[in-house]
């Protein structure tokens, strides 16, 4: 049986923005994230979360990332905890 998880893993949620190129078909992006995920011994998020994640970012709406949190928490705009849940909940990243 596959395993597949819950909630996408924030180092994959940046390779699927990294993965994705819009020339290609999502089903492709899902291929590269799983061997991503094989890699870093992660559960493969499944084809549906790759799929929203990528018509999120495709759409203009960023996911929540390191970067995200590293700005809010130098510039104190958020707790660590908000922080922290932003980041494993996959939140859209804030306007800014």
């Amino acid at each position: 049986m596959t395993e597949c998880a819950p909630r996408i893993d924030p180092r994959l949620l940046a390779a699927i923005a990294d993965l994705d190129r819009t020339d290609q078909p999502i089903a492709e992006t899902n291929r590269r994230v799983g061997e991503v995920a094989a890699g870093l011994g992660l559960p493969r998020p499944s084809y549906e979360q790759v799929r929203a994640v990528v018509h999120a970012a495709r759409n203009g709406r960023r996911v929540y990332g390191w970067t995200d949190a590293l700005l809010d928490l130098s510039f104190q705009t958020a707790s660590p905890e908000a922080v922290f849940e932003r980041l494993v909940q996959g939140r859209p990243a804030p306007r800014r």
